[in-house]
Parts: structure tokens; sequence; C-alpha cells
């Protein structure tokens, strides 16, 4: 019997006492790491303030928790700037369908709120933490992962996409300075859970999470907000601008340390918002996570559409029972039926997801129609994907790569009276973090 465990760097479901692989327990990470869960309230203020629908995946309890996101709703009420800022660790050239949830859930967001955007490519990170990874593959791995995300739609006028190694400089650099001298060695151990024999294996390890902490400071894009990048001065009205970050659960660690420090950096910055989404279950079943490393525990985003449905009829784990004739008079279990997870994140009309629902839990549909379903549905998601990856072009690549003033027009109807103003973050008592790590390995 074992804990899940959970952070940036490994994602390993608890197993009972029989040694049986559990579903993620989200409530007791939300718990655990003391965020709050996303109801029904923040969900109509959310549709009430937009004029938008709640995203499918918001409905569905997909993207399950957040930390102050009802702050971004007031900021976008009142017409204040705010960024949205995401990020993906290019560990291999392809995609697969779980890396595209943020993007296309954070491409959605965009939309919306008609903000900027900056997307974090960490190749620094996975070419210190993976040790057969060089740096030369790595920053390879950036440019063809940005071309994928490109292909998710985003506008290129406000949508600003970086390698770590390429980018790096400047303002970036002073608040990454600047947010490591605040930050205790035992305030990284407690939020990564970091033992002492994994950090004197590489001192970068210590170093690398205030690079990806200050990302979500605006202070750190000079050049997209107008401000000289030249100078040696950071902008103290940049600094006031909010973030807010979609992302998976396990990159949550960092943003504790953010959201601890934030007001004592020299121009202090409002804690970051957050909100968190679910992992995809790997192929093989629930307590999965889909690795770039293993091709069998995902859909890819290169994949043909025969190797979709192989790997969907092959490896998909099932929720119906061992026979057909079992199967109609017992009904099979959707909650852990990977087909019908699947269609969960991507069918949009909730009607149709109900009835399959209730026609495989019933008997009525049987397990080879679920899949094919989900195969239909998977192989038309990755072609229109494919269609737009293959338009973009090396010109494409660089115009959102170059470092640039962004342009966006936010809430066209603000009303100024709502909520309290950004740009006075709230301080917090020195010593009082977040939420507690979850239990971790050494991150070799």
């Amino acid at each position: 019997m074992a804990d899940q465990q959970i952070d940036p760097w490994s994602v390993q479901a608890g197993t009972d006492e029989q040694g049986n692989t559990l579903e993620f327990d989200y409530v007791k990470i939300s718990r655990t790491w003391n965020t709050k869960l996303i109801d029904e309230t923040l969900l109509e203020r959310f549709e009430k303030v937009t004029g938008k629908k709640p995203h499918r995946w918001l409905r569905r309890g997909l993207f399950f928790s957040h930390r102050d996101f009802d702050r971004i709703l007031d900021s976008y009420e009142r017409g204040d700037k705010f960024f949205l800022y995401t990020g993906r660790g290019p560990s291999s050239g392809s995609l697969h369908i779980g890396h595209t949830i943020p993007f296309e859930f954070t491409r959605w967001l965009q939309d919306v709120f008609d903000v900027p955007l900056v997307i974090m490519l960490t190749d620094d990170e996975k070419a210190l933490f993976r040790e057969k990874l060089t740096f030369e593959e790595v920053m390879q791995y950036s440019r063809d992962n940005a071309r994928d995300i490109i292909a998710m739609g985003f506008d290129a006028n406000k949508t600003f996409i970086y390698s770590d190694l390429k980018y790096l400089s400047g303002h970036f650099l002073l608040n990454a300075w600047e947010f490591s001298k605040l930050v205790t060695f035992n305030q990284v151990r407690g939020a990564f859970g970091f033992n002492e024999s994994a950090l004197e294996s590489d001192e970068c390890r210590c170093f690398f999470p205030s690079l990806q902490c200050v990302a979500a400071f605006a202070t750190s894009y000079p050049e997209i907000w107008g401000d000289d990048p030249d100078s040696d001065l950071r902008s103290k009205q940049t600094a006031k601008i909010p973030c807010l970050i979609p992302m998976a659960i396990d990159q949550d660690p960092y943003f504790r340390l953010v959201r601890d420090n934030s007001h004592r950096m020299r121009f202090p910055s409002p804690k970051p918002a957050i909100i968190h989404s679910k992992f995809l279950t790997a192929l093989q079943g629930p307590g999965g996570k889909m690795s770039a490393s293993n091709p069998n525990s995902a859909v890819f985003m290169s994949d043909t559409p025969n190797q979709i449905k192989n790997k969907i009829n092959r490896h998909a784990f099932s929720g119906g029972k061992e026979t057909i004739e079992e199967h109609r008079k017992y009904g099979g279990n959707p909650d852990v039926d990977v087909a019908y997870q699947y269609l969960t994140y991507f069918e949009d009309d909730d009607e149709k997801l109900k009835k399959i629902y209730d026609d495989y839990k019933s008997g009525t549909l049987a397990t080879g129609e679920l899949k094919k379903e989900c195969i239909a549905l998977m192989q038309g998601y990755v072609k229109e994907f494919q269609e737009r990856r293959n338009a973009v072009t090396d010109e494409v690549l660089q115009n959102y790569m170059k470092p640039r003033k962004l342009e966006w027009k936010g809430n066209p109807n603000p009303v100024k009276s709502v909520g309290k103003p950004e740009g006075k973050p709230e301080s917090k008592p020195e010593g009082k973090s977040e939420g507690k790590p979850m239990k971790v390995a050494n991150k070799d």
C-alpha cells in the first residue's frame, strides 16, 4: 500500500493493500495543498462577468481547483490589465493529447478575456533533470513543441512563446536572482520534497525553481508591455500586473513559492492566480499518467489514424465485462473506462455524452462500440491539428518567438467600481506556506 506521489517531475498514483493502482484523489490533493475547489458559484460568476458559458472542462470538473481565480474575474470586470502564463517542458519532439489540454484551455481563456499570453518552454530544466538529454537536443525539442503549440490556434498578436535557453536575460534574470535571495533552502525543499542527496547531485536544481517562479512576474517581459528591456530598472507599474496560470496540478509547488514571496520583491507583484487541471488518464487506465517516453501510454499528435485506432483498441483500459453476454446483462463501468474518459474531454455535446454514459452502464452500448466512438473523435482531433501544424512555417515560428510589444483589448465593458484594485498585493506572514508537499521520491 502506498500513497500517491505528485511533484513537478514525478507523478505516481497510490496503491491499495493488494498492490492495485488507485485513481488519483484530487480532493485529497486540494486539501493537502490548501487550494479551493471550483464550484457552481464560481462558474456562475464567470458566466455573469464574461458573458460566456464555462468551458466544458470547467463544467465537467476536469479543471477542478484554483487559487484566486475569483480575483482575476474582479480584475477583468474592472477592465484592469492581467496576463496569462503557461508552459511546456520539451522532453520529446511531439506533444501527446494530454499535453494539449492546458494549451487548448489557455487558448480559450485568451479568446474569452482578450489578454496577452506568455508560454515558457523549459528546455533548460529538461536538460538539467534528464541525464540522457543534451542541451542541443532539448533546444530542438523546443522548436518542435513551439510549432505544435502554435497549431493550437493562439493569436499571434497577443502571444509570446520563448525558449529559456534562448530568451532568459535582462529583467527576467534580475527577477530570478532577486527572488532566489528571498527563498531559503528549506522553502525549496518543503515545496518540492527535495532531499539533500537530490540537491547535492546538481546545485542548479536548487536554483532552477526561481526561473520558473519569476515567469509569473510581468516585469520579466518588458517587451510585451512596451517597457525598455535595456534599462537597468524594472517598471514599478508593470510589476503590479497580475497573472493567471492554467496548469496541471503537479506544477503547483512552483507557484506556492511565488505566492509566499512575491510581496517581498523590490517592486512587489500580486500573487499569481492559478487554475488546476486533472491528469488525462494514460491508455493503461486509472492512476496512470501519459508519458512521452512510453509511446503506448498515449495518443500522440503525430500519430496516424491507424496508429490511433490500434492504440485505443489494444491498449485502452476497458470498463466492460469479460464477455458480451455479461456486459449486456450487468453493464460496464464508464467511470474507469479510458475510451469514455477521453470522450469527457473531447466530446462537446453534454446530452450525447450522458447518453453514452447511460447506455454503457446499462449494457446497451458495448465496449467495441464505445472504443469506435472514441477512435473517430481522436482521429478527427489529431487530423485537424496536423493540418494546422503543417501551416506553421519558419517565418510563423520566428514571429511567435520574437520578443515584441503585444496587442490586446481586454474587457470592452468594464465596471470600475468592482472589487479591490490590483497592484496592492496582500502581504502574508513569512513562513506560512499555502500547502504541504506530497510524498515524493528522489528526482534522479
